[in-house]
């Protein structure tokens, strides 16, 4: 009975926060939240009320209610500090030009003060409740992008920083990534002393035209770059075994939505390469739909 109440649960927050997240990441306002924050809240924990009240929560007389908001709103939402992330080494030293090539545009985009997005991999109790983690920032924050069509489709924000710090700590040796992007997970391997080589694979020709043109050159160690133009399944079955690589990591989705099919169809991959270890983005995100 706890179970269903749990999965009941989590289907129901993550019902709201998809609702907030695709139609109004900028419903909190700015004064409002400084009002609480002024009357001695925290403003995770004023975030937090604004969004329960905005979700029909009543979290003074409805114990389930109550509930919700005490094991999940407050351990959601997080204020981010820009300064950290500025301080990254990639956006320290590669600017990004605002530029198009064929159907990919290369621009700076922003997140709004106090506007709400996904900032790191759900948080799974070990009761199975599962917690999204929701960012925000105080100020303005600007983060590179790609467009496909008109249509953010890569990015380097908050989010991306924190799911591939661990698939970076722990690449070593020969590294193969699949997914291009803005480059940041090969930009920051290559920093590594203890990486000899990282290989990409990326079908999207505009976005290789775009990132070898005016991303790479940026690079500290742009000779231990390799990239090959060329669908990540078909390299992964008649190439990969052939070049031995140490770590191979996965970055070929938006988000859980369109990754869950692309993971389980890579992991097939790894009973060929058994000396190869094998790192996915957001993973942990991913096994909470398995």
């Amino acid at each position: 009975m706890q179970n269903n109440q749990i999965k009941e649960d989590n289907y129901r927050v993550f019902a709201m926060l998809s609702n907030y997240l695709n139609k109004a990441p900028e419903y909190v306002d700015k004064e409002e939240i400084e009002e609480i924050v002024n009357g001695g809240l925290s403003y995770e924990y004023a975030f937090a009320i604004i969004m329960a009240a905005a979700f029909g929560l009543d979290i003074i007389d409805n114990e389930a209610d109550k509930k919700v908001f005490n094991l999940y709103f407050r351990e959601m939402f997080h204020k981010l500090d820009e300064n950290e992330f500025y301080s990254n080494p990639y956006y320290k030293n590669i600017k990004i030009p605002a530029m198009k090539i064929g159907n990919s545009e290369l621009k700076y985009d922003t997140y709004k003060p106090f506007e709400g997005f996904v900032c790191d991999d759900i948080i799974q109790t070990k009761e199975g409740r599962q917690v999204p983690q929701i960012g925000f920032f105080q100020n303005e924050f600007k983060f590179p992008a790609v467009l496909e069509n008109g249509r953010i489709w890569m990015t380097i924000t908050p989010n991306e920083i924190e799911t591939m710090k661990e698939p970076v700590g722990q690449a070593y040796g020969n590294v193969l990534t699949y997914g291009l992007g803005l480059g940041y997970y090969a930009y920051m391997v290559s920093e590594k002393e203890n990486v000899e080589s990282v290989t990409i694979v990326d079908m999207n020709e505009d976005v290789i035209d775009l990132f070898t043109k005016h991303i790479l050159p940026q690079f500290n160690h742009a000779d231990k770059i390799r990239i090959i133009q060329s669908d990540a399944f078909t390299y992964a079955k008649s190439e990969m075994p052939k070049e031995k690589y140490d770590f191979v990591f996965t970055d070929l989705w938006h988000d859980v939505s369109d990754g869950l099919d692309m993971y389980l169809k890579m992991k097939e991959f790894e009973k060929q390469n058994p000396e190869t270890i094998f790192t996915y983005w957001i993973e942990k995100s991913i096994l909470c739909y398995l």
